[in-house]
Order: C-alpha cells, then sequence, then structure tokens
C-alpha cells in the first residue's frame, strides 16, 4: 500500500523540481552561445554559420554537416557537398554528384541543373564554365568560336562552342569526346542552366582556378561549381570580434534576427565586455544551438509550484529567524 505524502515530502518533491528547472536554465542558457567553428576539416566564419543564430541572418539555414563531419550547402536543387570555403577571396566551391565525370565517358546520364536561393548573397561566379552534353541542335546553338571567346565570353554571342579548349582537353580525363557531342557555355543565371539542360542530356561544370603562376598559366581547370558570396561588415560586428572588446561572435536572434553578440559568459547586443551582458543575460532566450524548450504544461506545473510555496511560506510558523523541522522549506 503506498504512503501518502506528507507536508514534508510534498515540499522536498517540489523543491527538487525547482532545482531541476533552475539547472535546465542554466543549460540552456549555457547552449545559447555555442557556434561550431568547422566541419570536417572546413572552417566556418562570419558570415557563415551552422548553427541557428551564429552568423549573419543573410546566409541562414544555407549550410549544414552531415553526421560524417562533411560540410553540404542547402539548394533549391538540393543539397551539395562543399569542396572549399574561401574568406580572402569569397566563395564556396560545391560538387554536384549528378553532373557528368570521367568515369562517366560516353553514358551522359540526365541531371539536374544546380540552382541558388535568389534572397541569399550568393552569385554563380564568371570563372565558371559549363560543358553540354548530347544538345538539339533544332533548339541550341551550336558552332565553334574564334580564340578571342574563350577570354572575353561577353563580346561574344550566346552560341555553344563545339571547338572550346574544355572540350578538346578534358580536365582530369584522359581521352577526348567526340566534338559533337560537347560544347562549352557560360550561362549568367541558373534560368539559363535550367533551360540548357532542358535540351542537353548532361553537364560538367568547371571552374578557373587562381594558382598564382605567371600568366597565362595562373589559371587551371578544375570540376566544381563556385559560388561568390559577399560578407556583410557592420560596426557592430567589427566591434564584436575585437580581442579588446573580449572577441565575441557576431550572431542574431533567431526571432526576430536583430544582432546579437554571442559571448562565452551569454549573449550581448554590442560586444562581450558590454556591462548590459549581465542584464541581458537575465532574459532567458535562445539564441543559438542546441534547441531546447519547455512545454506549456510543465511551465503551467512549475507555476503552480511556486505558488504553493509561497502559500506555505506564508503561514510558516515564525521563530525568529531560527528553522526547525516544522518550518523548513528547503
Amino acid at each position: 500500500m503506498a504512503m501518502p505524502l506528507t507536508h514534508n515530502m510534498l515540499i522536498r518533491t517540489i523543491s527538487s523540481s525547482l532545482l531541476i528547472f533552475s539547472s535546465f536554465l542554466t543549460l540552456t542558457t549555457s547552449q545559447s552561445t555555442v557556434c561550431r567553428t568547422s566541419c570536417g576539416d572546413i572552417p566556418i566564419k562570419y558570415p557563415f554559420g551552422i548553427d541557428d543564430g551564429c552568423g549573419s541572418p543573410y546566409y541562414r539555414h544555407i549550410f549544414a554537416c552531415s553526421n560524417s563531419g562533411k560540410l553540404e550547402l542547402r539548394s533549391p536543387s538540393g543539397r551539395y557537398p562543399v569542396r572549399n570555403v574561401s574568406y580572402a577571396d569569397p566563395h564556396v566551391v560545391v560538387t554536384d554528384p549528378f553532373m557528368w565525370s570521367c568515369e562517366d565517358g560516353e553514358r551522359f546520364r540526365p541531371t539536374r541543373p544546380f540552382s541558388l536561393e535568389t534572397s541569399t548573397h550568393f552569385k554563380l561566379s564568371p570563372q565558371n564554365e559549363y560543358m553540354f552534353f548530347n544538345c538539339s541542335e533544332d533548339n541550341v546553338i551550336i558552332q565553334p568560336k574564334p580564340m578571342f571567346c574563350e577570354h572575353f565570353p561577353e563580346h561574344c554571342d550566346s552560341s555553344c562552342d563545339s571547338a572550346s579548349y574544355l572540350c578538346r582537353h578534358l580536365p582530369g580525363c584522359s581521352f577526348a569526346l567526340p566534338r559533337s557531342t560537347c560544347c562549352s557555355y557560360y550561362p549568367k543565371a541558373t534560368a539559363s542552366l535550367r533551360l540548357m539542360l532542358k535540351y542537353c542530356t548532361s553537364y560538367a561544370s568547371v571552374y578557373w582556378k587562381n594558382v598564382g603562376a605567371p600568366m597565362p598559366y595562373d589559371q587551371v581547370p578544375e570540376y566544381g561549381i563556385r559560388v561568390d558570396f559577399d560578407i556583410p561588415v557592420t560596426t557592430r560586428c567589427l566591434q564584436c570580434q575585437d580581442p579588446l572588446k573580449g572577441g565575441g561572435t557576431c550572431g542574431f536572434d533567431t526571432q526576430n534576427q536583430t544582432f546579437t553578440c554571442l559571448c562565452k559568459d551569454g549573449n550581448s547586443t554590442t560586444h562581450c565586455k558590454d556591462y548590459d551582458i549581465a542584464r541581458h543575460n537575465r532574459r532567458v532566450h535562445v539564441i543559438a544551438g542546441t534547441v531546447t524548450g519547455v512545454s506549456v504544461a510543465g511551465a503551467f506545473g512549475i507555476g503552480a509550484a511556486v505558488w504553493y510555496l509561497k502559500k506555505v511560506r506564508a503561514k510558516a510558523p515564525v521563530t525568529c529567524g531560527v528553522q526547525s523541522n516544522e518550518n523548513r522549506l528547503f
């Protein structure tokens, strides 16, 4: 037969619940400043972030770190592995597992076009060049271009070059395709890429990588899609990152996307040595990191417990500050 709860047992149960809830709040506050600085061997810096609330809101939900530690870029056309990220020359290189590769040879499998979210500060790099395979000559203008166009494509027409350097020297391949099956073209927008793939079987993206050698050997072709990005620079972010002011991490409030400086001891609206940081952290407000929450029923239960304790405290006998077993609350 279960024993009924006594007054003291009930008080201790409620007190334990309050202590657990207090620990939960402390954990939530400490987790609110967690921003991963890498995914695998790729560093994650401003303006990017993997955890929500880190980096710039312009790139919110753009990157994900897989369970295997691989950085991926989210786009309307899917998730793409990220090969590298450069912050000095701001760009990201992604690979499209669906595009043609040397292993495919003349087996041109259907693919889907890579696309970018137009609301972000991403854009296709002019250093990209695309090879298209088995295009319909009834719908695509395929003809050789003069050598001049390889260096100044913006001054040439919009035909797909069937005699391009890339089609004659496929990067990384030990063979050359028949001229009629390959042509190269630079789409100025993802819409152009989609249109080309409507009439071509497959494609491969090549970007011209700067290697720092003397011209004309300063660039080499590599497979991948180069995506350029902007780095929003603000005074508040610079102050937040300043080592003399605490060396925080630039982030944002996940509810209203206003700037937040993420610090070791909590979050601030300015920088980590701001005297307002302690006052700011009294508000339990998850900015980034692990997503946690309290159910409505749980919050109601805690509120009821607090009310009951206040009521018991008011009725407890006064013994000139000396606690006894009859008036002990904790």
